[in-house]
């Protein structure tokens, strides 16, 4: 192969061979035939279209730049000749300026390059019995109509050599590599012919030729209109077919055709949209027990006892609250915050416990049937050892590779890019370009928690003063709700202009490690994106349910952050609402502005281009150049969709303790996302050129290390975070004798016995409130749960055997929760196989064909033929040795 990709090469970019040695692409005018997906001729299929602007007409003054630039497009296209490929070339029908070069792959091309990259092509029919689902009668309202989308017929695969072409599964040559895989098949000669040499340094490869602009696109076309099938007889129309029964809003509750969609798209795509639908599958369970822990928080909100206490003018309206910040905010009552202990009694119930231990259980089962669903398509999609044996070297890398190393494994040099010294200097860099980025979203949240401190005190010094005269307003816009929503607002302004700039800087560190493949390449990309967009995601929502209200001291003595800014604190309900407005307004605002980006831009954009070509109404323009004005998918292709699911992931189980209804609005969002993502691609996007994809990458152990810190997270949000445990505690041992004064176990009187008692006279000149105090009460109590000594006992102000019996029933419960949930998983884990048994057994079955049919017939006709010439040779000797006849 690098013999053959290395025939012909410029010596150095000012040197070019003899122009009658370079072959040129035939030319051929467009036959207004718009649906054509053939040259001119009407019999080659055009496998990949290559676009540029004719050098003689651009308006750039350097002509020596336009020279060079056209050396070098010419000396590509003779190369892709060389290695077999057909060109033709097409003057655009819009735009003069555009020249379009569609590429063909003969059957010889195709041939070689299938067993150069290993791949799998059919043997035989599959002829295992499949037993049907018992679930197949129900799932079948949900499916594509067979009549319409007909099932893949499955094959047993093998991978594909030359001399066994007699031995593979071969109806009609024209049809025998489908269009992804020729698609893929010349994308992958494209990636590796030469253009030019330049101090002894190959350049090579059509994506180096797009970043410097010798051509404008490359992509295979698309097989017909979205709007209507092709007028071309020969053409599937799949591509209609796929937005018809697809992308199409309609189908929005009906089953993916997902062989249709790898058929057409290739494995990588197809592994993306299962994984997404079986996602969203999972989560339908999720949100039905979801909803129903809400509705049960809902229809017990009425029995709340502590939250009518709150409300109660008798019992809240006689509790005088101490003020939250020094010096400017005021005394205040409790029943300010009745709403807000309404809405918490939906979230802070017992329905949220058996929610987040039901969740804990639910991350490991999605995992574990993926895993089985995954090795399924491995199997049925011929990615099973992809891996190990088709997957290529990155062009970026083979251009880089100078340093000659031994290698262990099978003892020869080979060329790598850098030296063991080289690589360690690189990881080093890297680490540290890393880390100082983690440094800067946390020095943000610093920022935003600091914003926190010093706008609550403009909030609850002004707020009141400009409300008062609207009780019903007052009753919903406290301090509290005011800072916490426009500190998540700038939160997530913060969050997706750190997004937008560290993308850029994790591609250009990720170029720098050079990854060997493409796997490598994405694994890499996805690690240091995902770090980054954990800090950035998820740190604030780790602040507010973790740290804030934590560690505030009392009133008498209240801790400063920075010397200057009184620590914040929770509402008395706790910092669990809040920690829920956080979620709504990242996970509402991020979906939102994902959808702007994603789907709005690109369609704005062809929206424009459409209006901009004004000839476009007059004249029949062939598909290629139909395409051409299509958006190309980008570098990274899936990520993005890959990285937005992920980190919903995270939200859904990390924090779903504090907000049940979190996988009801995954569960939508899906549903919608898998046809806007759909339609996009089907519509608004240039066809990508198909590659292989063994599975999720490094998706997988990440969302296995989330669901790991999910059960950790969730068991602390209930203990720490919550007022559950407090509430318990004083339930079956503070409400009763010898600590309380109930005959038997209740919730009254909860909240007079868990906020602390401060006399005003021990206030500090620093914080005393400029507000006089008002009526005869001396006391103020405590807004956080601090469970401390009142004035005047013996140990004031110190933490009470309350405090204590909390904070050890807390410790129990996160261990006890904790290990219940990892050791029901690991049964799970164990009880589910990876694999299931009719996979193992198309697998086993697989194996035994291809040795039979590819290697034991080799060994019949060496036997047949050592046979014929061991009976010659017995001959021989039988006749020399024979006594003669007398």
């Amino acid at each position: 192969l690098v013999l053959e990709l290395n025939q012909v090469v410029i010596p150095t970019y000012g040197t070019v061979p003899d122009q009658q040695n370079l072959h040129t692409p035939e030319w051929a005018d467009f036959e207004d035939k718009p649906d054509s997906l053939f040259f001119s001729d009407g019999q080659r299929r055009i496998d990949f279209v290559l676009v540029y602007e004719d050098e003689s007409k651009k308006m750039t003054h350097k002509r020596s730049g336009r020279k060079q630039q056209k050396r070098k497009r010419q000396v590509y296209e003779s190369n892709l000749i060389n290695n077999g490929l057909q060109l033709e070339a097409t003057r655009s029908v819009l735009d003069e300026k555009l020249i379009f070069v569609k590429v063909h792959a003969p059957w010889e091309v195709l041939c070689t390059y299938a067993e150069v990259m290993h791949i799998k092509l059919p043997l035989q029919p599959n002829d295992l019995k499949t037993r049907d689902s018992a679930f197949n009668w129900f799932s079948r309202f949900f499916r594509v109509d067979e009549n319409i989308i007909k099932p893949e017929q499955e094959f047993f695969t093998a991978p594909f050599q030359k001399e066994h072409l007699s031995n593979f599964y071969i109806q009609d040559k024209d049809t025998f590599f489908n269009p992804a895989t020729r698609s893929r098949i010349v994308h992958f000669i494209l990636s590796r012919v030469e253009y030019a040499t330049k101090n002894n340094v190959k350049k090579f490869g059509i994506n180096k030729l797009l970043d410097t602009g010798i051509y404008k696109a490359a992509f295979p076309l698309h097989d017909s209109s979205f709007r209507h099938p092709s007028t071309d007889p020969d053409c599937p129309s799949e591509r209609y077919l796929l937005y018809r029964e697809w992308a199409h809003p309609k189908n929005i509750f009906k089953l993916q055709p997902l062989d249709f969609i790898r058929k057409y798209y290739g494995e990588k795509i197809g592994i993306y949209f299962a994984w997404l639908g079986f996602y969203t599958n999972m989560l339908i369970v999720a949100a039905v027990v979801g909803v129903g822990c809400f509705l049960y928080g809902c229809l017990t909100k009425d029995n709340c006892t502590w939250s009518q206490e709150v409300c109660d003018p008798n019992i809240g309206g006689n509790i005088i609250m101490c003020p939250q910040c020094d010096k400017v905010c005021t005394y205040w009552n409790l029943t300010i915050t009745c709403e807000s202990s309404k809405k918490l009694c939906i979230f802070d119930s017992f329905g949220t416990l058996v929610f987040a231990v039901f969740m804990g259980i639910w991350v490991t089962l999605f995992l574990e049937f993926w895993k089985r669903r995954q090795a399924e398509l491995e199997y049925e999609w011929d990615t099973v050892e992809y891996l190990e044996q088709e997957e290529q070297v990155r062009p970026e890398y083979e251009a880089r590779c100078t340093h000659v190393v031994m290698n262990e494994i099978i003892q020869q040099e080979e060329y790598v890019p850098y030296t063991a010294c080289g690589k360690c200097i690189r990881m080093t860099f890297c680490a540290s370009a890393i880390f100082f980025w983690i440094l800067l979203i946390i020095a943000s949240v610093i920022g935003i928690i600091v914003y926190r401190l010093s706008v609550f005190l403009v909030f609850s010094a002004t707020l009141s003063q400009h409300i008062n005269g609207t009780e019903a307003i007052r009753k919903y816009l406290t301090p509290q709700t005011a800072t916490s929503v426009t500190a998540s607002l700038i939160s997530f302004i913060v969050i997706m202009v750190l997004n937008i700039i560290y993308e850029k800087v994790a591609i250009l560190i990720t170029d720098f490690e050079l990854p060997r493949t493409q796997t490598d390449y994405e694994n890499s990309l996805t690690t240091k994106m995902f770090l980054f967009q954990f800090v950035n995601y998820y740190s604030s929502c780790f602040y507010i349910a973790f740290f804030k209200g934590k560690f505030v001291g009392h009133p008498g003595n209240p801790v400063y952050w920075l010397g200057k800014y009184r620590n914040e604190e929770c509402d008395p309900g706790g910092c669990l609402l809040e920690l829920t407005t956080q979620l709504a307004i990242i996970v509402g605002g991020k979906a939102i502005w994902n959808n702007i980006q994603e789907v709005l831009l690109p369609w704005v954009k062809n929206l424009i281009g459409r209006y901009g070509a004004a000839a476009r109404s007059e004249k029949v323009v062939p598909r290629w150049e139909q395409d051409y004005h299509l958006q190309p998918i980008g570098k990274l292709g899936l990520f993005y969709e890959y990285l937005e699911m992920v980190i919903q992931f995270g939200f859904v189980t990390l924090f779903v303790a504090s907000f049940p209804l979190a996988p009801l609005l995954a569960l939508i969002n899906n549903m919608l996302e898998i046809r806007l993502d759909a339609w996009k691609l089907t519509t608004q996007f240039r066809r990508m050129v198909p590659q292989k994809a063994q599975d999720i990458g490094a998706w997988q152990p990440i969302m296995q290390s989330i669901a790991i810190l999910a059960v950790v997270t969730n068991a602390m949000i209930i203990a720490f975070t919550s007022d559950m445990i407090p509430r318990l505690v004083y339930y079956w041992s503070f409400s009763v004798p010898p600590y309380g004064s109930h005959s038997s176990h209740t919730m009254k009187g909860y909240i007079n016995s868990t906020l602390s008692v401060f006399n005003i006279s021990d206030f500090k000149n620093a914080s005393k409130p400029f507000s006089p105090w008002f009526g005869n009460q001396t006391t103020c109590r405590q807004v956080y749960r601090d469970l401390r000594y009142p004035a005047g006992h013996q140990h004031q102000y110190e933490h009470n055997i309350y405090y204590w019996h909390v904070i050890a029933a807390k410790l129990a419960f996160i261990i006890v929760m904790e290990h219940v949930i990892y050791f029901v998983n690991f049964i799970i884990s164990y009880v589910i196989p990876d694999v299931s048994q009719k996979t193992k057994s198309k697998v086993k079955r697989e194996k035994y064909l291809t040795q039979k049919l590819l290697h034991e017939n080799d060994l019949k006709v060496v036997k047949k033929t050592m046979g014929n010439i061991a009976d010659k040779i017995i001959k021989t000797v039988d006749s020399t040795f024979r006594p003669k006849a007398e």
